[in-house]
């Protein structure tokens, strides 16, 4: 089996681009998904607050939601917003094959649960995209 440079290949090296398309893909799924998520508590707040200071509510509702409301949601959401930007980046990188470490990293944030991008639904995405990255052809394919 040859490539197309007219150098043998080892038969069992696959094509890499094919092997980390999914893998990166659902990444990236997941990590958008983990935006939104973020940039929805950001704005949560705010319509607490219209809700709140809504005169036609029930005062006895307009204290229940001012105790829920909670404070400093960016100090929750800013984290995730972070996290799954990066996991974005190096889902992107690696469907390019560009920057290993970066991919690898973007795998290793998709597993960590309630931390990572969309809590534990990054988990086998993330342990799929670090076991495809790891294959020493996948690897060597990275520029």
């Amino acid at each position: 089996m040859e490539n197309n440079f007219g150098t043998p290949m080892s038969p069992g090296a696959g094509n890499a681009r094919e092997e980390v398309s999914l893998p990166a893909i659902l990444l990236m799924v997941i990590s958008a998904l983990g935006v939104l998520i973020a940039l929805t508590s950001f704005f949560t707040p705010a319509l607490m607050n219209t809700l709140i200071n809504n005169p036609s509510l029930p005062a006895d509702l307009r204290d229940q939601l001012a105790a829920q409301q909670g404070g400093a949601s960016w100090v929750r959401s800013l984290p995730l917003l972070i996290l799954s930007a990066v996991t974005f980046f190096g889902a992107l990188q690696m469907k390019n094959l560009r920057n290993y470490g970066m991919s690898l990293a973007a795998a290793i944030i998709a597993c960590i649960p309630c931390v990572g991008s969309c809590c534990c639904i990054g988990i086998p995405v993330g342990i799929w995209a670090i076991i495809v990255l790891r294959r020493p052809h996948v690897r060597a394919a990275f520029t």
